[in-house]
């Protein structure tokens, strides 16, 4: 399918990448066309790989994937343009995080709202879906090398029982077999903030490759 990708850190072209290898058409999108990752990005895969601004992501995608810094995300899918990606799923894997007093981090949103109901809110039309947050980017395009091998687990929430399934469909692309839906996208409350042990277990271990395990 057709995937947009907004941002262009070291998340959406990893992500960007894998998803190209798996046959998809993916277009990375920064807060302007012609962004220097970007191209450089386009240049080293060619073919299926594009770039363009945000909007321009958001149309050309049949599906969309949120890959900002959790400061910019609002921003981001709101220059997207709700328009853009009504009817479509969106896959947020951002986190609230807050390092400006260093690390480790803080949220700056939490327990009572969430990122991922912000995202929702800010794309009325589209069916928004949290998954994908609570591991490095290396363990998103392979999960078996998360905690040295193994199966780790991946949740995911949103609104819409289809756009759900789609997005499990790409996740057991991507090698993740044990998926749990935990229900609407508030329940990102409480994967969100789960990011912070995620962290905490990464400082005290001096490690990035892990992941949970139900």
């Amino acid at each position: 399918m057709k995937i947009g990708i907004l941002g262009t850190g070291a998340v959406g072209q990893t992500l960007g990448a894998k998803l190209l290898s798996l046959g998809h058409e993916v277009m990375l999108g920064a807060r302007q066309a012609g962004n220097e990752k970007a191209i450089t990005w386009v240049q080293q895969h060619g073919g299926n790989a594009s770039e363009g601004a945000f909007e321009d992501a958001a149309q050309f995608g049949e599906l969309l994937i949120v890959a900002t810094l959790g400061t910019g995300t609002v921003a981001a899918v709101t220059q997207a343009g709700a328009a853009n990606a009504a009817g479509k799923p969106v896959i947020d894997l951002t986190n609230p995080l807050d390092f400006s007093q260093g690390m480790p981090p803080q949220l700056f949103v939490g327990l009572t709202d969430s990122l991922g109901e912000q995202v929702q809110r800010a794309l009325p039309g589209a069916y928004v879906v949290k998954t994908l947050n609570l591991v490095n980017v290396a363990q998103m395009i392979d999960p078996a090398s998360a905690n040295g091998g193994g199966e780790p687990t991946m949740f995911l929430c949103g609104d819409n029982a289809a756009a759900k399934q789609q997005v499990t469909a790409v996740l057991q692309q991507l090698g993740w077999r044990r998926i749990t839906d935990l229900g609407g996208i508030k329940e990102a409350r409480a994967t969100e903030p789960f990011v912070l042990l995620w962290v905490r277990y990464g400082i005290v271990h001096n490690t990035w490759t892990h992941a949970l395990t139900f």
